[in-house]
């Protein structure tokens, strides 16, 4: 009964998508989560409580695409211990499992389970990351504007779902969600279902991604595509290629560039980073 009700919620989550723009809800998977995991805030936070630096796992509560990047923000650090958050994915359904007291190594030694260390660096506290399997199947994870690679082999023939372990310093995660690019804009992630209604986040993409799709559609049915279509494709693949994410809150496009040519701020994280900081979050000079 217990798997058949996890599966119908599941099932239910799964179908909650607002728009062409919307990859579904995305939580932390109340059903499979350490011995010492305590979820709040709509199974977004997990707090590792007691005084033990493992008993910390917690999953998606959905599989996540190929190129989806989850989005966490550390919450809360107990600096007396070593060593971060470990991140990754399984092919294992996290369903009615019982889990050992931590991914690496006793997870990752069996088959369907990928994880590595988050250096200790990019989990203080209010740090905010990201983190995904790419079409190769090689996980990376991006923080303060630097993309590092972590693990390589992945199987991609089967579903994935987002593992991360709360471990060592890293006391208390909020997963913010995800996002997946894509040639005609971001997908991303939305709050979990209360009603059967729309998400205000994904109308706003719909209608302003709704010209671009038109164009598109247009150039597509022209009667000369064949000449018009490849350097539309190449337009928009270079676009895409280029674009980067705000060095603060990981979530917006950068598209303010500071005095020493790093275009690494969005419009609302550059005026606060000016106003409190007046230095490049990068290099550190002036702005």
């Amino acid at each position: 009964m217990m798997v058949e009700r996890i599966s119908r919620n599941f099932d239910s989550e799964a179908r909650h998508i607002c728009g062409p723009f919307c990859l579904g809800p995305l939580t932390f998977h109340q059903e499979a989560v350490g011995a010492l995991v305590s979820l709040s805030q709509g199974a977004r936070r997990a707090d590792r409580t007691g005084g033990s630096f493992r008993y910390g796992l917690v999953f998606s509560s959905r599989p996540v695409r190929v190129c989806e990047r989850v989005i966490l923000q550390v919450e809360q650090c107990d600096l007396s211990w070593h060593g971060a958050m470990r991140v990754g994915f399984t092919s294992v359904p996290p369903n009615g499992r019982e889990l050992p007291s931590l991914a690496i190594p006793e997870l990752t030694d069996t088959p369907g389970h990928w994880a590595a260390p988050v250096p200790e660096m990019p989990c203080l506290e209010g740090s905010k990351l990201q983190f995904w399997v790419s079409r190769s199947g090689t996980i990376y994870f991006k923080a303060n504007g630097r993309q590092h690679k972590l693990l390589e082999g992945v199987d991609l023939s089967r579903r994935l779902w987002a593992m991360v372990d709360v471990y060592g310093q890293t006391c208390s995660v909020v997963l913010l969600g995800s996002k997946k690019k894509t040639l005609f804009g971001t997908r991303t992630s939305c709050p979990a279902p209360q009603r059967r209604t729309s998400c205000a986040t994904c109308q706003r993409k719909t209608s302003a991604n709704a010209i671009t799709l038109v164009n598109v559609k247009h150039y597509c049915d022209d009667s000369q595509r064949r000449h018009v279509v490849p350097s539309l494709a190449n337009k928009l693949t270079s676009d895409y290629e280029n674009k980067e994410d705000c060095a603060v809150c990981l979530s917006q496009e950068a598209c303010i560039r500071l005095r020493c040519g790093h275009q690494c701020l969005c419009e609302q994280c550059a005026t606060r980073v000016i106003q409190e900081f007046g230095t490049c979050p990068l290099c550190r000079q002036k702005t």
